[in-house]
């Protein structure tokens, strides 16, 4: 039971990597792949910074739940309090970049579910409490606002005869 906790709470973490990278590189348009690779960046920077900050002001509980409970955690961990879960924000923001960037369900929802399987690993393994990886789903949704624009086209060139000048 022990390595099934692990690989469900830490493993799934890299197919949702790989289907990101997959989805990234083979469902974007060629032409549009320098806009969509800068708002997948900046969605992820704007939701890591915002998890920072929340962590900063926010923490629920001093201690992870395997610490209260005196136990062995069943996944890995960074010493820190844990509010927000990096996982859960980690994943949730790929699986938010796989849906803008390519509106493909199959892709998006296979992500969603993986990092639903995480997020609730993490539970279970007692490395995060539910509150801290709805934090995590939560706040990397923040980055959904550099999605919303609509993209800029750029302006096509115009021919000049420099002749008749």
């Amino acid at each position: 039971m022990d390595i099934a906790l692990k690989i469900i709470a830490d493993g799934l973490v890299i197919p949702i990597v790989i289907l990101g990278v997959y989805a990234l590189l083979r469902h974007v348009p060629k032409g549009g792949r320098y806009q969509t690779y800068a708002r997948v960046l900046m969605a992820g920077l704007t939701a890591y910074t915002v998890a920072k900050i929340a962590g900063l002001l926010f923490q629920p509980s001093g201690l992870r739940p395997f610490e209260e409970l005196g136990v062995d955690a069943g996944a890995s961990f960074l010493n820190n309090p844990g509010f927000p879960s990096d996982h859960a924000l980690f994943t949730m923001a790929i699986t938010l970049a796989i849906w803008f960037a390519t509106k493909n369900k199959t892709l998006a929802i296979t992500s969603l579910v993986l990092t639903l399987a995480v997020c609730i690993g993490r539970v279970i393994a007692l490395v995060h409490t539910p509150i801290d990886v709805i934090g995590g789903i939560v706040i990397a949704c923040t980055g959904i606002v550099w999605y919303l624009y609509p993209r800029q086209k750029r302006p096509k060139k115009i021919a000049v005869d420099r002749n008749n000048q």
